[in-house]
């Protein structure tokens, strides 16, 4: 039986991987007036402590800055062209199709989480 070779984790893709981390935990911390309050809710977490997350709305703007550029820049590690072969060592770059996919998910939840603040007066 054919072993099948792993190929090494470029440090490109941990440091796009590290990224969409960020990028997620800053958009859950831009959305705390809205999301993490039901979140905590759906969890088993209550209090009347929960309404002291509204202080943490002046740091909402930093946050999705934060949030956006950190997706920019994964999504410019993650979809730019790969490397060329190198010819000696017959090694070549992947295209890394399943770190693209995590990618998109993510921006897909970061686009729902930033953007819940916007549509939630519509369901009170």
């Amino acid at each position: 039986m054919p072993t099948l070779a792993r190929q090494p984790v470029d440090s490109t893709d941990r440091k796009a991987g590290r990224l969409i981390a960020v990028a997620v935990l800053a958009s859950l911390l831009a959305s705390t007036c809205c999301v993490l309050p039901l979140a905590l809710v759906l969890a088993g977490v209550t209090g009347a402590w929960m309404a002291n997350l509204q202080a943490m709305k002046p740091v909402t703007p930093y946050a999705i800055a934060l949030t956006l550029g950190a997706l920019a820049w994964a999504g410019w590690l993650v979809f730019r062209p790969a490397r060329a072969c190198d010819i000696a060592d017959g090694a070549c770059a992947t295209t890394r199709p399943l770190l693209r996919r995590v990618f998109i998910a993510c921006v897909l939840f970061v686009a729902l989480l930033l953007g819940f603040p916007l549509i939630a007066p519509l369901f009170y």
